[in-house]
C-alpha cells in the first residue's frame, strides 16, 4: 500500500493520548509561521504604501543652479553664479544621448520670493506658482479631478491658463461652485482656470495642493523670468538609469559654462530613481529581518518538537524494542518518528499560515473600508511564493526535529528494552 493506514492510525492515537503536550509542542511552530506571515505582510503593506507614491513617476532627475563657483577655471574667476537658460534645453536634447526628455521649470514663491497674491471675485489668498508642461502630471504626482491638464497648445502659445490645487479651490471658490473657465488674477495678471488637481502623494502634510500650475514659458514671460530657468527635469530613455542622465547633463552644463568638473557644489541635483532603489533596498532588509526572526522562532519550536519526540521515544522504548524483536526494521522505526514529527510541524505551521493570512485579509478589508490605506500602509499581503517557501521551511523543520529522536529510536536494543525494570 502506498499509504500505511495502520501506521497513521497509531500516530493519531498516540497524539490523541497526549493532547495538551501535543498542543503546547505545536504552538511554537504555529507562532513562528504566524509571525513570519504577519511580519512579511506588514513589510509588504509598507512597501505598497511607499511605492504607491512612486509607481507613476518616471525614472527621472532634477538639476538646478546651486552655489557660486569655488574653483577658478580656464582663466575665469571664482564666485560666478551659473544660471540655467531656456537655450540649454535644446542643447541638451541635441548633445546628450542619455536624455529622452527634458523639461524646464520656473516658479514664484517656492524657492524664495513672495507667493502670488491671488484673487477671484471677493475671495483672495497667497499661493505659490509652479511652471509645468504637457505630460508632467505624473512627475508632479497630480491627479486631475476637474477639467484638464496643461496641453501642448497651452505650451506653444503661452496661454494664460492655470490648474489649481483642491485647497486653492476651497479658498477661492464657494462650495459647489464650478471653477473651470473662471478667471483668477495672479499678482494682477488674469488666468483662466482649466483644471483642478489633487496630489497623488500619500503624505497628509503635503502643501502640494496649495499651489497653482501654469505653462512654464507663460510663467517666464509673465513674471519677468525670461532670461533664466529655475531647474531641469531630466528623463532618460527606457533602460538607462536616471543617475547616468543626471551625470551626463551636469557634465555637459559644466563644459558649456566653463566650470571645473571638480566644482561639485555649483549644480544641485536629485535623482529619484536612486532614492527609489534605496527604498527597495530597505524593504529587502525588512524582509530578510522578518525571515531571520521567524525562522529563529520556528527553529525554537522545532527544538521543542525534537525534545518532545525524545520523551516519546523514551516512553515507548519497550514498545520499540518489541517491534524490533518481532522483525521491525530500523527504517520503519525511523519512519514512524519522522512522520509524527513532520505531522506536528506541518499541521501547526499550516494553521499558523492560514490564521496569519486571515488576519492580514481582515486588516486589508478594514483599510479598504477606510479609503484603502492607513498612513503609509496599504494592502498587506503575502504572495504565493512566500507561502510555498514557508511550507518548505516547515518540512525542513519537521525533518530536523525528528533526526535525533529517530536515531535514538533506531538504536534501541530490543533485549535491553524488554528487560523488566
Amino acid at each position: 500500500m502506498l499509504i500505511d493506514t495502520e501506521k497513521w492510525q497509531e500516530i493519531f492515537l498516540t497524539l490523541n493520548q497526549h493532547k495538551m503536550r501535543t498542543a503546547l509542542t505545536a504552538f511554537g511552530v504555529f507562532w513562528g509561521i504566524f509571525m513570519l506571515t504577519v511580519l512579511l505582510g506588514a513589510g509588504k503593506a509598507l512597501e505598497n504604501g511607499v511605492v504607491e507614491d512612486f509607481k507613476e513617476i518616471p525614472n527621472s532627475a532634477w538639476i538646478w543652479s546651486q552655489s557660486p563657483t569655488q574653483i577658478a577655471y580656464q582663466g575665469l574667476p571664482i564666485g560666478r553664479q551659473i544660471q540655467l537658460k531656456a537655450a540649454d534645453v535644446e542643447a541638451i536634447k541635441n548633445s546628450v544621448p542619455s536624455v529622452a526628455k527634458i523639461y524646464a521649470q520656473n516658479s514664484v514663491g517656492i524657492w524664495g520670493g513672495s507667493p502670488a497674491y491671488t484673487v477671484y471675485k471677493k475671495n483672495n489668498g497667497s499661493f505659490s506658482i509652479q511652471g509645468t508642461h504637457a505630460g508632467m502630471a505624473n512627475i508632479h504626482q497630480q491627479k486631475i479631478v476637474e477639467g484638464r491638464y496643461i496641453n501642448e497648445i497651452d505650451d506653444e502659445k503661452r496661454r494664460k491658463v492655470a490648474i489649481i490645487g483642491t485647497r486653492v479651490k476651497d479658498v477661492l471658490f464657494k462650495q459647489g461652485e464650478n471653477p473651470i473657465g473662471a478667471d483668477i488674477t495672479l499678482s494682477g495678471i488674469s488666468f483662466q482656470v482649466v483644471g483642478v488637481y489633487k496630489s497623488s502623494s500619500s503624505n497628509p502634510n503635503s502643501s502640494e495642493e496649495e499651489r497653482i500650475y501654469i505653462p512654464n514659458d507663460t510663467l517666464r514671460y509673465a513674471f519677468n523670468q525670461v532670461d533664466w530657468v529655475g531647474s531641469f527635469v531630466v528623463i532618460p530613455p527606457p533602460g538607462i538609469h536616471a543617475m547616468v542622465a543626471e551625470a551626463d547633463v551636469k557634465k555637459f552644463l559644466f563644459a558649456r559654462n566653463k566650470v571645473d568638473p571638480n566644482d561639485v557644489g555649483v549644480l544641485g541635483s536629485f535623482n529619484l530613481q536612486s532614492e527609489f532603489d534605496k527604498i527597495y533596498g530597505l524593504f529587502t532588509g525588512i524582509n530578510i529581518f522578518s525571515w531571520i526572526v521567524a525562522i529563529g522562532t520556528i527553529m525554537a519550536g522545532a527544538i521543542g518538537v525534537g525534545n518532545i519526540m525524545l520523551i516519546v521515544v523514551k516512553e515507548r522504548t519497550r514498545e520499540i524494542g518489541l517491534r524490533k524483536a518481532l522483525g521491525a526494521t530500523p527504517s520503519s522505526i525511523i519512519g514512524m518518528i519522522v512522520q509524527e514529527s513532520v505531522l506536528i510541524t506541518a499541521v501547526a505551521g499550516y494553521f499558523g499560515l492560514v490564521i496569519g493570512v486571515l488576519l492580514l485579509e481582515g486588516i486589508n478589508a478594514l483599510m479598504e473600508a477606510n479609503g484603502g490605506s492607513a498612513g503609509m500602509f496599504r494592502n498587506p499581503e503575502v504572495d504565493f511564493n512566500t507561502a510555498i517557501s514557508a511550507v518548505i521551511v516547515l518540512i525542513i523543520s519537521g525533518l530536523l526535529a525528528s533526526l535525533m529522536p529517530a536515531a535514538k529510536a533506531a538504536a534501541v536494543n530490543p533485549i535491553v528494552a524488554l528487560q523488566d525494570e
